[in-house]
């Protein structure tokens, strides 16, 4: 038993991809099955390297592993051309050589009529030996399946086309190339989006043409945006990569997607091991589900407070590496992610806000610098210089203690004290608890700063 993803590289992986491999791949997991990454790349014109690296980044991203592949279409020609022989000599398809021009008054004609527009069969006799080749549906009959998602579906064999199964330049098409893939794969279930169920039909006509057995299909409902219509950039249809750039967890998108449109009761936060136990696809809603931007930023947030240290530490250090941090010059990186887990919103604010931990700042932000830096602050300014200066032991707690002190003699409240401490020590003014963070930014570094201000104010002056 195995379930598949099958991704075309003609664009970036982006949310409603992700949710199908999630799919696939807590199938497979569920059913102690393999899981088969393919790369439908037969489309040579809109196909490219790019989009290839950026499924497989973001799959890697996700944790989404896969027992076999990537396996490339484009590598698999003679197969398909093997199946495709195979049909032309046992009367099962055949060419055409109708013009576009044909095709198209054909289809406005029967559309005129109130029909369904199809193919008319008219080279089904020609014996041709060039053109398109198209697979020979039955006219009588139907096709009969039950969908795990939708439930009992049922076409008439006379509403479907003669598929094409191959173009005239003897490249198969995705039709044919889904089934032979399928079979060859051993895919026990097929999970996919519905706007491939048209097709599904069609295949299951080839498979039996083909004297294959039909694996079972479930039909995952699209995303909408949280207005309802078709997901889009603005709605968050982005490339998948690019959440990790906005600082998400990949296990909180992955929790975030599994919810869009599948549900246990009310649960909202699952683990991995969770989602695995508790997926069923027959508990898939059938009705499309919308995409929150919101409840996804709150269950990142959540994430980051709950994810194990070391976890949270390695992903964190993609984002460190964008902001040149180099973690051997300043504290321990675990203890100031424990410290910031609990405000940041992501793992983009808690990179920016390690930055005054690692890296020097040659100047401070001037607008900052200008309302919070003047005669007043720097009495204060020279205070904890001084004081800390002669700090012993270097601690939080005790760096606290110096604050308080300076609060009472000077009859200031601790904002007072704490505003110009803050910009001096991060050179933006953007820090989280003080004390904390002067512990993090280490006494030589703070002594440094607090003159650096003093001097600024003093230049300020003269």
């Amino acid at each position: 038993m195995k379930s598949r993803f099958a991704p075309s590289p003609t664009g970036y992986l982006h949310i409603g991809g992700a949710r199908t491999a999630l799919f696939a791949w807590l199938w497979a997991k569920k059913n102690n099955s393999k899981f088969v990454l393919r790369i439908e790349d037969t489309d040579r014109e809109r196909s490219t390297q790019d989009s290839v690296d950026a499924i497989l980044e973001g799959m890697d991203w996700l944790g989404l592993n896969y027992d076999e592949g990537p396996i490339f279409q484009s590598k698999r020609i003679d197969r398909y051309n093997e199946v495709i022989s195979d049909l032309l000599s046992h009367g099962k398809a055949y060419y055409c050589d109708c013009s576009i021009e044909r095709l198209e008054e054909m289809r406005e004609t029967l559309i005129a009529i109130g029909e369904k527009p199809k193919y008319d069969g008219c080279c089904r006799k020609k014996y041709l030996k060039k053109g398109v080749i198209r697979f020979l549906n039955p006219d009588l009959g139907a096709v009969s399946f039950n969908d795990y998602v939708k439930g009992q579906i049922e076409i008439s064999n006379s509403e479907l086309d003669d598929l094409i199964i191959a173009r005239s330049d003897g490249s198969p098409t995705y039709n044919l190339t889904v089934v032979v893939d399928d079979h060859d794969m051993k895919i026990e279930c097929v999970i996919r989006g519905d706007d491939h169920i048209n097709n599904t039909p069609k295949q299951i006509n080839l498979y039996e043409a083909l004297d294959w057995s039909t694996p079972k299909f479930a039909h995952v409902p699209m995303i909408l945006g949280s207005d309802g219509s078709r997901l889009s950039k603005r709605h968050g249809a982005l490339n998948l990569l690019s959440y990790r750039d906005k600082g998400f967890l990949p296990k909180a998108l992955l929790n975030y997607i599994v919810r869009l449109g599948w549900s246990h009761g009310d649960q909202e936060i699952f683990s991995i091991d969770d989602m695995i136990k508790l997926f069923e696809l027959k508990n898939i809603n059938n009705s499309p589900a919308s995409f929150n931007q919101e409840k996804l930023e709150w269950i990142n947030q959540s994430y980051i407070k709950t994810t194990g240290i070391e976890e949270l530490v390695d992903n964190l250090k993609w984002h460190l590496n964008q902001l040149s941090i180099n973690l051997s010059n300043g504290p321990d990186i675990n203890e100031v992610v424990e410290s910031l887990r609990e405000r940041s919103k992501s793992l983009v604010d808690m990179a920016q806000s390690c930055v005054m931990f690692y890296n020097d700042f040659e100047d401070f932000e001037l607008g900052q610098a200008s309302k919070v830096f003047n005669l007043e602050s720097k009495l204060i300014l020279d205070d904890l210089y001084l004081q800390l200066k002669i700090l012993e032991d270097w601690n939080a707690e005790n760096i606290h203690s110096v604050i308080n002190n300076i609060c009472e003699i000077r009859g200031v409240g601790f904002g007072k004290v704490g505003q110009p401490f803050r910009l001096a020590l991060s050179g933006d003014g953007k820090a989280g608890s003080i004390d904390i963070s002067a512990y993090f930014v280490g006494k030589k570094r703070t002594i440094s700063r607090l003159k650096m201000a003093i001097e600024w104010i003093n230049n300020l002056d003269s």
